[in-house]
Order: C-alpha cells, then structure tokens, then sequence
C-alpha cells in the first residue's frame, strides 16, 4: 500500500536510463546501464554509533547491509531473493529487524537477524497475511508490529518478541492500528488509528489497562503521524488539525495520561511537515519540510522552542532522518534527479555532510542528466497545478511529449532519479509529471479534493496539463503519450478512454481498470481504507462504474502497452488481464508484459532493463519517432 511500499515501489521503477559517459545512444545499452545504477536507504545507527544499517541493491536486490558510520567498505548482512523494504537495529545492539516482500508483493513479512549475518528467522507466519514492522521499544526487548492475521480486513497492533516470535496483541482495529512508540517503563504506547485513507487519530493507550485516550479530536480530514518521547510524558507529531499544512506540534501529557492543548512548535506558510525525528535525550528535533517537491532540513531546539536552519541539504530531496544514540550525528537518504539515493550523515554540531555510500553508477554520467523545472498552470477551475518539466536538449518547435502520473493517489511527483525519464530524454521526448489535484505535500484540502465524485475534476486536470504543454508551444499535439504506474496506471487508462483524441500512446504500469474487481481482490485491509478515497461499492456503484475505464475500453484510439507483475496483492494482475482481453476480444492491438516475479513495482536489475527498454522502444515507435534518433 501508499504507508512504507509505495516509495520503494516508485524507486524502483524509477532506476533505468540514458546519458552514457561514451555518448552511446543504442536503446537497451543504455538502459540496462543505468538500471544497475545502486541505490541506498533506510538507515539505522548502531547503539553506539559506530556502524549504520541500511538496504542497498548492490547484489541486485534490495537486501540490508552494515557500514561504519566514519565511512568504509559495507559488509553483507543479508542475500535473500526477495526485496527488503526496511531495517531497525535494536537498541540492545542484538539485532537488526527487517520487513521483507515475498516476490514483491505488499503481503510482507518481519525477519530478524544477528549483525553478523547469523541467526536468521521469520517472525511472521507468511503466506498471504501482510505484517508491517515499526521499530523496537526503547528497551530492545520487543519490536512494534502490525498483522493482519486476526482479520483480514484490518491490520492490529501487536508487540512481539524478537528472540520467540510470541506476538501479543495490544490493539484490535477495524481499519489500521499501529504503534507509533513505547515508554520506557512499558507503561504508555502512541496507538495510530487509521479509519479511511484520508483521516486518522493518534491515542495514548494505558498498556496496564488498555485504556485509550484520544490526543487528536477533529472533524473533517486529518492526517497525524507522531512519536513518544522515552519518558512517556510527551507525544510529538505532524499534525494538520485547524489548518491546512502540516506543522510540528507538542501534546504534553499528565502523570494520569491526560493531554494538554497541542502547542505549534514549528510551521511554515509555503510548506508542509515531510519527516520529523527526537533524538534520545529528548531534546532535539529533526524537521524535513517538503517544499512544493525539494527537501529542506530544520531544527528545534525543544526547551526553548528555538527553530534554527540546518545545512543544505546534498541533493533536492531527503527522507527517513536518524539520529545516533548520543544525538550527535544524523544519517538519512538523500537523492535527487541526477543523484541516486546514498545514505548521508552529518555531524550536527560541525553542520557538516559526509556520504556514507556511493551507489555505483558505472558508465553513467550523472552530471550529464536532465533536471527538471518547476511548471505552474491553471486547472480547468482555476485551481493552481504544478508539475516537473524534463525537456529534450536542443529541440527547438513543438515536440514530442509524455504525461507521467504518480501513484498513491496520496502520492507526489518530485524531482528524483528517474531512468525512464531520462531514457525518454535522451530519445528527444519531453516528460511533464503532473501533481494533479489529490496529490499529497500541497494542504490537506488539495489532498482530498479527488474523494469519491470529485475524482472527476481531477481526470479534467489530467486534460488540463495537456492544454498546458500544447498552449505554451512545447509540445506536438498529434505526438502525446501518457504513462504512469499504479493510481497512475489508473490515470493512464483514464486518459485514454474519457480523452482519447488526446493521446497517440499509452502505458499502463500496475494500474486499476476496474473499481469493483480492485475492491474484490487487493488485500482486504486496503479495501476497508479505500472507500472514502475511491468510493463504496456498496452504495456508489454507479459512480464506480462510470470512474472505471474498463467499461469504456471502445473508445481506446491510442497504442497500448500494459505491464504488470504476477505477484501484485496491492492492484493484482486480474486488473491488466482484463484490460488485454478485452482489447484483443475487439482485436485492437495491445502489448502485455507479464512479470512473473515481480510484484507491485518492479524491483530485480533485469525487469526493471526489460520494462524500461519496453516503455521507451514504445513511445519512441508510436509518437513518430525513428527507432535510432536521438534528438
């Protein structure tokens, strides 16, 4: 799902292609070159500091490695066939915990194991029941996980025992519980109620008594993510309450548990809260603010309240901010459009970054590669849209283009490393990725102005970013391709079939088709959160038939080209099937790439070469280009 997934399925399919340091221009060269450009994330200190975790795909799957934090040569912890997702290493300094995707699918599972590589285990049962893994209590002694197993529609609370696998459940839910943080005296938890993809609530929960306290009353929409401190006596949290933006707050808390008003500590008018972290001793914040896509790092000092800027930040955007045990140091991800993500820690008092990885890049030029521009257009309404330009170097007069939609839709384009982008650059096609109203990191009523009916004034945005690329003279209007994966797969076939004198070509990467077949077979749970997003079978089945393009695959003009991994559980596989037999049924012709093992997003070294030569050899032959043109 959008929680931890969809940023590690975005980043991969966004690993693959163009700028050889020779100026080679042969298509698949290209690609499979850039595609084994490394990436890095997830970090995670060692108690002492000394070393940081973290998952890279240097051996061609995302699997989790050790570094020493002074720098050095990484050492192998794990070498599974399926991807790693995440890593936390015990405060105790025992273990490291990792969330791993069976065939890449969203069902995943909690592993642990020792620092040096011994004592793997499952802590899950596996199979098809997804269990997310938060952190560790503060002790080491117990991780903070999730599961489905109790019911398959909703995902519960539970502690489990790294060295067993005993899971006690804590919280039951109806939709997602999990616990955002442990006292260390094991007395008090931060319990995260999600009800519907667009509202939550955070409770402090009473672990003798499991009495709840709700820390966050509101009406309307609200999102909250929040932490614990150590001592038990504050929650922290990004919080959209009566106001639009994300902002840094504070919730002291009573020796009974009793909330105090929330206290604003930080806010901005031109960006919302993207990451916070405290450090151990409770007195220092990290703030990651997301600035209509880039990345800018802040500090709070909080006794005084005192908000000072961090250093810049080494590429445009930054996520997952760690702190040391001893509050001295800071690891966190950094990437841009020309920059892979490398794991990077800065020493706080110096206001100094170190790069703690390379992510090789062998024959890639990376100062060679596009980056993008920041465009800002009017929707159908009114309302302000933004999107990132790739422009094709040296195209003078229109050209052609391709629309890129993100998924989520609880998602946002921003100027990351992008190989299919840069492939479709270098071939002489421009990229223009929309945020369409819906898209996060722009306000809470941007966010949800796509719920149920209104998704209709977000498939005329689509229409509108259009109108924007031909009116500003960029763009060829007979040579306009659309492309996307997921909830951008979705708006694909939208596009096609609502405006298909719009588009010369398509590609549909993981994308829904059809509402009702969606709701039937993702996970359960995700179903139970998605019905104020998408809108409810049940009661809205008419509205989901019309916002389904399946039923409207006769107006398709366009060439198609549809790919989609086997193991999918988040849009499963039945959605790109029945887009394909339906087409082929009418025999309009539509071409199908079926990774067997992959899952929602493509991860391995040699689909992620295959779907990206695919996607551009595609667009390069259906929006009039020749085969072995550049520009």
């Amino acid at each position: 799902m959008w929680r931890a997934v969809w940023p590690i399925a975005i980043l991969s399919l966004r690993m693959g292609p163009p700028v050889l340091a020779d100026g080679g221009r042969d298509l698949e060269s290209t690609v499979s070159t850039m595609a084994r450009v490394g990436r890095a994330f997830s970090p995670s200190f060692s108690p002492d500091g000394r070393r940081v975790a973290f998952v890279a795909d240097l051996s061609g799957s995302p699997q989790v490695w050790i570094i020493p934090s002074a720098g050095g040569w990484p050492t192998q912890v794990t070498a599974g066939d399926d991807p790693v997702e995440s890593v936390t290493w015990s405060p105790a300094g025992d273990w490291l915990a990792f969330v791993q995707a069976p065939g890449g699918g969203v069902n995943t599972q909690v592993h642990v194991v020792r620092p040096d590589g011994t004592g793997l285990r499952r802590l899950t049962e596996g199979g098809r029941e997804t269990n997310d893994l938060a952190d560790w209590t503060p002790d080491g002694r117990k991780l903070r996980t999730g599961s489905n197993r109790r019911k398959a529609s909703a995902i519960d609370a539970y502690l489990t025992d790294p060295v067993t696998g005993a899971s006690e459940l804590v919280v039951a839910s109806d939709g997602i519980a999990s616990l955002e943080g442990v006292s260390r005296d094991g007395y008090r938890a931060l319990l995260n109620r999600m009800v519907n993809r667009s509202d939550n609530n955070l409770y402090l929960v009473d672990l003798r008594t499991r009495l709840e306290t709700l820390l966050t009353p509101h009406s309307g929409p609200g999102s909250f993510t929040g932490k614990l401190s150590e001592d038990g006596r504050t929650v922290y949290l990004s919080s959209n309450k009566d106001r639009d933006l994300l902002a840094f707050s504070r919730v002291r808390l009573s020796d009974r548990g009793a909330p105090a008003p929330p206290e604003v500590l930080a806010q901005r008018p031109d960006a919302e809260l993207d990451w916070f972290e405290i450090d151990a001793q409770g007195a220092r914040a990290a703030l990651l603010w997301n600035v209509a896509g880039k990345s800018e790092l802040a500090f709070v000092d909080l006794a005084s309240g005192r908000v000072s800027p961090g250093p810049r930040l080494p590429a445009e955007i930054a996520r997952a901010p760690r702190f040391s045990r001893d509050g001295k140091l800071l690891a966190l991800t950094a990437y841009g459009a020309v920059a892979p993500p490398d794991i990077w820690v800065l020493e706080i008092d110096r206001g100094e970054f170190r790069r703690l990885t390379e992510s090789p890049h062998a024959g890639v030029d990376l100062a060679g590669l596009t980056r993008p521009e920041l465009a800002r257009f009017k929707a159908h309404d009114g309302l302000e849209l933004t999107g990132w330009l790739y422009r094709p170097r040296g195209r003078k007069g229109p050209a052609p283009w391709v629309l890129s939609f993100h998924g989520g839709p609880e998602g946002q384009e921003r100027p990351t490393f992008r190989g299919d982008y840069q492939a479709l650059v270098a071939r002489g096609i421009g990229v223009l990725a929309p945020n369409i109203r819906g898209s996060t990191g722009f306000g809470k009523r941007f966010a949800n102005l796509d719920n149920g009916p209104l998704r209709r004034d977000a498939i005329e945005d689509l229409r509108s970013s259009v109108e924007y690329l031909v009116g500003s003279g960029v763009a060829d209007p007979k040579r306009i391709g659309i492309m996307g994966g997921s909830y951008g797969g979705y708006m694909t076939m939208i596009g096609l079939t609502e405006f298909p004198d719009l588009f010369a070509a398509g590609v549909n990467l993981f994308g829904i088709v059809n509402f009702f077949s969606f709701f039937e077979h993702t996970e359960p749970w995700m179903a139970a959160i998605s019905t104020v997003k998408y809108g409810d079978p049940k009661t809205q089945a008419d509205m989901l038939r019309s916002l389904s393009p399946l039923f409207k695959l006769d107006r398709v003009e366009a060439a198609l080209m549809v790919q989609h991994g086997a193991n999918d559980t988040n849009v499963p596989v039945v959605e790109a099937e029945q887009v394909v037999e339906s087409l082929e049924r009418r025999g309009v012709p539509v071409e199908y790439l079926l990774f067997p093992d992959e899952g929602h997003g493509f991860r391995k070294i040699t689909n992620k070469v295959r779907s990206t030569v695919a996607l551009v050899d595609f667009f390069t032959r259906h929006l009039g280009l020749d085969r072995g043109a550049g520009r």
